[in-house]
Order: structure tokens, then sequence, then C-alpha cells
């Protein structure tokens, strides 16, 4: 019933949304089309309150009119056709071609996705090597793991991401490596970058890049994530690809979030942020993983911007209840002149014990993972001891450990930013570092 009728029942219009009144048969997530001025649009049913349905509109709500424009329901949910066409190809947020060439022709898929059966499940396995020595070396990168970028406003993290993308890699495995980029509410500048890098590098013919501008309507930046997956899904679970999926900049995406919470006048939670906003994040978060039966596997990377720095702020605390683990940019380092400036101390990844060592790595790694994170502790502990009661009060020993932090910092976390390093040369070079101790 509800595909044929056409609704003049508009009785509101805020933002990017519009309230549809007396409607019947009408789904969650639903595919609309509205009537404006003879062009159609597309929206979602995204909330239904009684006989009134809410729809995001995609394109937006200029030009929408109480009383002349219509909305017919289509009975279908929002779908992007998928194939391996996609491969080398620039998408936007709704998975349509924006590179000059024809859309994708493919069969069509549900953006929204499905969990993954508990049952069918399986644990992270296997080593991703992305050549750069503090990630590889001390907070592991595991096949289906969700392992998150937390980065500051100004910090280099558009770099790590591009150099990370160029050099990602199996170790061990002689199957298939792709790469979704997502870029979510970038500005024209940070899009034109990663366009060169990856062009530069020759890796868009393994990539799919999924652009969100900032211009872009902050619907489309809701959805281009779900767009992004439903891609990486396919190649993952249909067609055996190994996937690595980089969503930037997520603290953009909770920001539409936000956007839309208010335009639908819900009450606020932490700091004006949906009180839904973990399980919405967790929808797409959840969607990385291994499944029994599936050669494939779908691994995330998602990079969100710190306010202030703010690692209890709602976005970075949240997201680490979900992930398993966390690379946190730091901005002392940064001033100091490393790239990466990744603070190791408050970094982890907490499957990294399942993809080192003899089976995927080398058999020495985890025991110098540990010897080097600890080592690094003490000399920075004793460095603050330093100066604070002067240099003088510290042993020859504990001087020994504070000349240890500043060769790791300059010579182990500091890397070029087109430099790759094998797991043997970071682990290597890490054994080099620590004989500054004896």
């Amino acid at each position: 019933m509800a595909k044929s009728v056409r609704y003049r029942s508009i009785v509101s219009v805020n933002g990017p949304l519009i309230i549809v009144d007396n409607v019947q048969g009408v789904k969650l997530n639903e595919i609309a089309e509205i009537d404006v001025d003879g062009e159609t649009r597309i929206g979602q049913v995204i909330g239904i309150e009684g006989r009134a349905a809410v729809i995001q509109v995609l394109q937006g709500t200029t030009g929408v009119s109480i009383g002349r424009s219509y909305v017919r329901f289509t009975g279908d949910t929002l779908k992007v056709p998928v194939s391996e066409e996609v491969f080398g190809r620039i998408l936007n947020g709704l998975g349509n071609a924006i590179d000059g060439g024809p859309n994708v022709i493919g069969e069509k898929f549900d953006v929204n996705g499905y969990p993954i059966n508990p049952v069918t499940r399986l644990p992270p396995r296997d080593f991703i090597q992305t050549g750069i020595s503090a990630i590889d070396g001390l907070m592991s990168l595991i096949r289906g793991q969700k392992l998150p970028v937390f980065s500051g406003y100004g910090l280099p993290h558009n770099m790590m991401v591009s150099q990370v993308i160029r050099q990602a890699k199996l170790l061990r495995r002689q199957e298939p490596f792709a790469i979704v980029f997502a870029t979510l509410g970038v500005s024209s500048e940070e899009a034109s970058f990663f366009r060169m890098e990856l062009e530069r590098a020759r890796a868009l013919d393994r990539t799919v890049f999924i652009l969100n501008l900032q211009s872009d309507s902050t619907v489309e930046r809701i959805i281009a994530p779900r767009v992004a997956l439903t891609i990486a899904e396919y190649l993952a679970f249909e067609k055996d690809y190994h996937v690595l999926v980089v969503m930037s900049d997520m603290s953009n995406y909770c920001e539409a979030l936000r956007e839309l919470s208010l335009a639908r006048g819900e009450i606020p939670g932490r700091r004006g942020y949906p009180g839904y906003m973990y399980t919405d994040l967790a929808t797409i978060y959840e969607r990385a993983g291994l499944v029994s039966g599936r050669n494939g596997s779908l691994t995330q990377m998602p990079v969100l911007s710190m306010p202030d720095d703010d690692i209890t702020h709602p976005i970075p605390d949240l997201t680490g209840y979900i992930t398993e683990g966390q690379i946190v940019l730091n901005r002392n380092l940064h001033l100091a002149g490393v790239y990466p400036p990744v603070n190791v101390l408050a970094s982890l990844s907490r499957l990294m014990k399942d993809g080192v060592g003899e089976r995927y790595t080398r058999k020495d790694h985890f025991e110098i993972y540990t010897r080097l994170l600890s080592a690094y502790a003490e000399g920075s502990r004793n460095k603050e001891l330093s100066a604070i009661l002067g240099e003088e009060t510290l042993t020859s020993e504990e001087r020994k450990y504070v000349r240890f932090t500043e060769v790791f910092e300059k010579r182990f976390i500091k890397q070029g930013a087109y430099e790759e390093r094998s797991i043997d040369e970071t682990l290597n070079l890490g054994l080099e570092v620590l004989s500054v101790l004896k």
C-alpha cells in the first residue's frame, strides 16, 4: 500500500529532516522519494512516531514545501551496487562515482549491513604490517581487529593515515589485500592531499576511495561509513579479500550525528551528543572481524580528532569501549619534531598477542616489545624527576634510562613519512636501541 500512495501530509521541515503525518505500512530505514517542484530527491526513514515518519533527505530540504511537495515510500532500503570494479574508483558518500567514470555496476547490498553472527565470528589472528615501527613493533595491527587512531587538531594524522594506506600488507599470507578509505567531512585541501598521495604511490589500484567533503550534506556524512563498510564486506566475505577499512575523521561523523539529533528535538546527552551515540558507533565498528567458513577478513582503523586533545571527550571515550586498543598521537612529540608522534605509553593493541610471535612475525617480537616499553616507561619517569629535582639527583643507572628515552624517540619512533620498515628491520632496530642500556 505504502508503495503506491503519494503523501502530501508533510507537517514539518527542520534542517535535513521532514516529518510526514498519517502514513501507513512504513518501516524504519525505508527509502522515500520526495517530489520538490518536479525534482525527485531521496530520503531515508530514521524514525516512526505513531502515524508520523521522520525522513532524512539526502540532498537537503531546500525548496521542500508543506502542502505542495509530496512523498512516496518505496518499500525498499538504501542499497549500493558493488563489484570488483570499485578498485581504483573515487565515489561519494552515497556510492556514486565522482571520478568522471561510469557508476559502478553490480549486485546491490543494503548499506545498513548485518551483524556478524557471534557463533560464526572467529577471533582476530595474523599480523598486518604497516611499515611504521611504532605501530608494528609496539601496538601491532591484527587481521580482523578494530584499532583506532586518537589524534588532535593540527597533528599529522593525515600523513600517517596515507602512509598506512600506501604500505599496509599481509606478512605471511599470499592472498589478495585491499584498502577501503573513507574521508568524512574533510576539506578540499585534505581531499586533494589524499588523492595525490594515493596516485603517486599507485595505491589506487588496490584502493576504493570514498570521498565525503565538508560541503557535502550532513545526511551523506552519516551514510558514507556504512557505504564504505558495505563495499568492504562484499570484498571480504564474497570475494575473499583481506580488507583494511580506514575512516577519517570519525569526529566529523559524530558532529553530523549530533546535528541530526538536535534537528529531531531529542534530549541531548554528554556535551550535546545523542544518548545513543555509543550504540550508533558500535553498529559501525562491530562490522569488522573474521567469519567462519570465509577466507576474507575485515579490519578497521578509524581516525578521530580529540577536541582540546581530551581523551575523555565522549567520542574517544565511547570508541575506546568498543574497539580493541588505540594509537594515541602526542602534541609534545610533534612539537619536538618526532614523526609519527605516537605516545607509546598511552597506546596499546589488546589483540597484539594473537598476531605476533614465531608463527606470525618473529619469535622474539613480544620479548622486545616488553623490554622497550618497560625501559621507556622507566626512562620517562626518571626524566620527569630530573625536571623537578635536577639531573644531578639521578643515579648513573637512572641517567642511562633517560638517555634511552631520547634515543628511543629519535631512532625507533621517529621515521620518514615515506620510509617503510619491515618487521625484521623494526625488531632489529629495537634491539639496537636497547643496547644503550648495557
